[in-house]
């Protein structure tokens, strides 16, 4: 089993990316919102993996973050939904999105990510749902739907995709500034603070 990997990026094709550790070169699926957050080619990473023994093949599929990892093994767990389509959804939105997306039954949203039929997103609602009850990273303020007067906050990704970042980055950034200081409240403060955590 390979939980993790640490190594110099040496290639980069959507979705595989090629990661030499110690003179070994792994081929790894990410999916886009990890894709994005990736340093330059000869960059250092440090991905969290998942490791899928199949008949016909052995795949390594890789992650920014844990929760990702975390939510993409629940998503494989689905009846229908294989690692292809999770990654997929993973590409698509970010966890704390398609769980807002799964407690709101919201299955239009589903429906918009390639190979997502109204039938399978309603089933990844309907077996989703329990599983995402203990999910506790949207309890937290980086849920952005449910901070009073967002309006800053859409204000702060917008300048942060204006300077050059991807939406997901900027997004994710503002989100964990948010967790870490639930006071803020003010745009150009949070701006602030997410580009920091940037560098």
């Amino acid at each position: 089993m390979i939980g993790q990997i640490k190594g110099r990026l040496i290639g980069k094709n959507a979705p595989e990316i090629l990661v030499e550790v110690g003179g070994i070169t792994y081929e790894i699926l990410v999916p886009m919102s990890t894709l994005y957050q990736l340093p330059d080619l000869d960059g250092m990473v440090h991905l969290y993996t998942h490791f899928s023994v199949r008949e016909d093949a052995q795949i390594l599929y890789g992650f920014f973050d844990a929760e990702s990892k975390r939510m993409f093994r629940s998503l494989v767990r689905v009846n229908g939904v294989g690692p292809k389509l999770a990654l997929g959804i993973l590409s698509g939105m970010s966890v704390d999105e398609f769980v807002q997306t799964v407690k709101g039954n919201d299955s239009d949203s589903l429906v918009k990510m390639p190979g997502v039929g109204k039938k399978t997103a309603e089933r990844l609602i309907i077996e989703m749902r329990d599983k995402l009850s203990e999910w506790d990273s949207t309890d937290t303020s980086s849920n952005l739907s449910l901070v009073p007067n967002s309006t800053f906050i859409k204000d702060a990704e917008i300048a942060m995709v204006s300077l050059g970042y991807k939406p997901q980055q900027a997004s994710r950034a503002i989100s964990q500034v948010l967790k870490n200081n639930p006071e803020i409240d003010d745009s150009e403060e949070l701006i602030r603070f997410s580009l920091k955590s940037m560098i």
